[in-house]
């Protein structure tokens, strides 16, 4: 199965929903992007890094590298390898030097872990036309089987509906301005959200 290289390409507070964060993952050397729901302390466990700040105390994933590299662990590259009613699934693939173990991992902990190792990140082509966005120039257009803005393993308890935010009750025309807006802003979930309400008037039509 055909793996694709990802980058890091965004990270910021979900718009649609407190407590929760939109992790972007870009293809590399091309213009598919991969936004995930992740959790607040999921997504400061990744900004601690990215930014190369030093807590007070170890966090977790910081003790979870120190522990690995005690035993000669490294973290050769996480594969996220499987998308199931919206939710994503990753795994470690690790080595001693002798053997490789793959370990099951939350894709926002594997993920901390990757920008702690300088690991690769993999997904499958088959995830990325499912629930990828493609950019084209400025612009998005979005990849016709994408479904909901899709959660990591393990945050399903975190709700992505937009209550209060009114789109039912907007004009088509209303719709596609605000679209452009979103796209314009960069603000991938919010452009996410609006495209599907797009897609439910047209297929009620």
């Amino acid at each position: 199965m055909k793996k694709v290289k990802l980058d890091i390409v965004g990270l910021s507070y979900s718009q649609t929903q407190s407590g929760a964060y939109a992790l972007v993952l870009g293809e590399v050397n091309g213009r598919r992007r991969l936004p995930i729901i992740i959790g607040a302390f999921e997504a400061q466990a990744i900004a601690i890094e990215i930014e190369k700040m030093t807590p007070s105390r170890p966090l977790t994933h910081d003790l979870f590298k120190t522990f690995a590299q005690t035993y000669n662990i490294e973290i050769k590259e996480i594969l996220i390898y499987n998308l199931v009613d919206g939710v994503f699934f990753a795994k470690l693939i690790c080595t001693d030097g002798e053997k490789t173990q793959e370990i099951d991992a939350r894709t926002s902990d594997a993920i901390a872990l990757a920008v702690r190792f300088n690991s690769s990140i993999y997904t499958y082509e088959f995830i990325l036309s499912s629930a990828g966005i493609v950019i084209e120039g400025n612009d998005f257009v979005f990849l016709e089987n994408m479904d909901n803005l899709s959660k990591e393993q393990g945050q399903e308890d975190i709700d992505t509906s937009i209550p209060g935010t009114g789109y039912s009750n907007l004009s088509v025309e209303e719709l596609n301005q605000k679209l452009q807006e979103a796209i314009s802003d960069e603000a991938y979930e919010k452009a996410a959200r609006i495209r599907d309400e797009l897609n439910k008037r047209n297929s009620s039509q």
